[in-house]
């Protein structure tokens, strides 16, 4: 028997791990959910208690959420930058050291899928609302007013443009936003997913978040330690989806706007996510194969059919062209960009790097369980480059074409740009994407297929997300009761509702930051398991180890 921390014996810690199952295991209710157990209890009462109280004191709750962001942002940001700066350096010592010849499931563990089949899931875990809100918005906001490294305008102080200054405005644009978009927020990814994956896979845990603080905690693990760092996780995954949601209803609300003319308000874009929240129900009902799987396949298409009508249908050349001037950019100025000190650039690193870095935080147990789920077999090295670098290039094409498109309108006729006035006169930035849209061919077509992207992209992260939050407040059951998904999936919708009415984007940034900072910190600890765990590994491949 192996002393509580140590993580030398796959069978020995599966022992430990039955001493205490019942105190993560839930037992079925009358009204069939887990409420024995004690994360999904806590969660769903807090959750609940959230609701009502922001509901409440709306003007409050506003405040509230101001002064959190205002905290996150004014005096964490140094925090942020170099927690996830570490993040990164860890991903780079894994690669090089020999923990990277760990295969996930044991030396004699084999892939479930091919690399194909594999980098689409890595990339579908990955995209979300965001490409379509962020798309346009990021670059051309970047490129002109929030300006990255303290890039002069192309737009002077008497607001005329200077063409000379659209190269460099361009070029680091585009690579602020793969900034946010890029390793950086994969790294944080790749933390949380192989700390799942060795300790399910390599020590016979439960599926679990506690599951990683084995090393640390030992037995305490399946006790109220444990049960603090899924209930972590759990508030960490329902306000990173929440924002994800209000901010899909906002951009949702104004396409209809745009080419309905439907009245842009808090009272639609609640009632948007009450009707996607009831598609979401049916979906998570269906359960993985029947509803988020097929939603899945319909959103992949739609989005690669609508990434290269705009590739296609605007300037093809200069979209390419700017995707690998702001590629070559990213690259060699990513040290400074990912500075944490001695920059002029305040509004754009607090404003924004550090609301994503908390973003990218909160959404880590839910594209990190997708991800470990998917990627058995691989080795440690393989994992994590792959799992880096591969999304954030389809990422980057995506960004890279629609911002340049984007700018090149913006540049060309700022005079009757309606880029120009929804991201930088009006900033009215859930318009962005329908701003280019209107200067391209079959405008009406396109943003309505726009809208129904951000609608489907809308249920697939609440039905997915409902399905993660489930795993965790079920002890790491995958099949927990439908009752029970159904019910989170209902409080994801409500949660991005009261963010919305209490105070809107502020409200879902605070909302996110609020959750990150803690769940940070516990990321932080997985790093020290990882490598125990690593080391474990390495122990048992060497001669006369049992």
């Amino acid at each position: 028997m192996v002393s509580s921390g140590d993580p030398a014996s796959t069978s020995d810690m599966h022992t430990d791990y039955t001493v205490g199952q019942d105190n993560i295991e839930g037992r079925l209710g009358p009204i069939g959910f887990d409420i024995h157990n004690r994360v999904f209890a806590v969660s769903a009462l807090a959750s609940v208690v959230f609701i009502i109280l922001t509901l409440l004191f709306p003007e409050r709750a506003g405040a509230i959420f101001q002064a959190i962001v205002g905290f996150a942002t004014g005096t964490l940001d140094w925090y942020f930058m170099l927690v996830v700066d570490f993040f990164i350096l860890f991903c780079i010592a894994l690669v090089l050291l020999p923990y990277g010849s760990v295969r996930l499931g044991g030396p004699d563990a084999r892939p479930d899928y091919g690399y194909l089949s594999w980098f689409a899931m890595l990339f579908s875990a990955g995209i979300g609302i965001g490409l379509l809100f962020f798309g346009v918005l990021e670059p051309v906001y970047h490129a002109n007013v929030s300006l990255p490294l303290g890039i002069p305008s192309p737009f002077g102080a008497d607001g005329e443009l200077d063409p000379a200054a659209i190269p460099e405005a361009t070029a680091l644009g585009l690579a602020g936003t793969y900034l946010h978009w890029g390793i950086h927020g994969w790294a944080v990814y790749v933390v949380m997913a192989l700390a799942l994956a060795i300790f399910t896979y390599n020590k016979g845990l439960p599926f679990s978040i506690r599951s990683a603080f084995f090393p640390i905690l030992g037995e305490r693990v399946w006790g109220w330690w444990g049960h603090v760092i899924d209930i972590l996780a759990v508030f960490s995954t329902l306000f990173g989806l929440a924002t994800s949601l209000g901010l899909g209803a906002q951009q949702a609300n104004a396409g209809m706007n745009f080419v309905f003319g439907l009245e842009v308000s808090a009272t639609a874009q609640v009632i948007i996510i009450l009707l996607v929240t009831a598609v979401a129900l049916v979906s998570v009902w269906r359960g993985l194969e029947g509803g988020v799987k097929k939603l899945s396949e319909i959103n992949m298409i739609m989005a690669v059919l609508f990434f290269f009508f705009v590739l296609l249908a605007g300037p093809t050349l200069v979209a390419l062209s700017g995707f690998w001037t702001g590629l070559a950019t990213y690259v060699t100025e990513f040290v400074p960009l990912s500075a944490p000190f001695g920059r002029e650039d305040d509004a754009y690193r607090q404003d924004w790097t550090i609301f994503y870095w908390a973003w990218w935080v909160s959404w880590a147990p839910f594209v990190g369980m997708f991800i470990a789920r998917v990627s058995r077999g691989r080795t440690v090295r393989e994992f994590v480059i792959c799992v880096l670098l591969i999304p954030s290039l389809f990422i980057f094409i995506w960004m890279g074409v629609f911002g340049s498109v984007a700018l090149d309108q913006l540049y060309a006729a700022p005079e009757i740009s309606l880029v120009k006035e929804y991201v930088i006169d009006s900033y009215r930035p859930e318009l962005s994407l329908f701003g280019m849209l209107n200067e391209l061919p079959l405008t009406a077509l396109m943003s309505t297929v726009g809208i129904v992207l951000a609608l489907i992209f809308f249920v697939t992260s609440s039905d997915s997300g409902s399905l993660v939050i489930d795993t965790i407040t079920a002890g790491g059951k995958i099949d927990a009761p439908r009752p029970q998904r159904m019910f989170w999936a209902t409080v994801e919708g409500l949660i991005a509702i009261v963010l919305l009415l209490g105070g809107g984007l502020a409200a879902l940034q605070a909302g996110v930051t609020a959750t990150a900072i803690p769940f940070s910190i516990v990321m932080l600890l997985m790093c020290y398991s990882i490598v125990k765990a690593l080391n474990g590994e390495l122990r048992h491949r060497r001669p006369g180890k049992a």
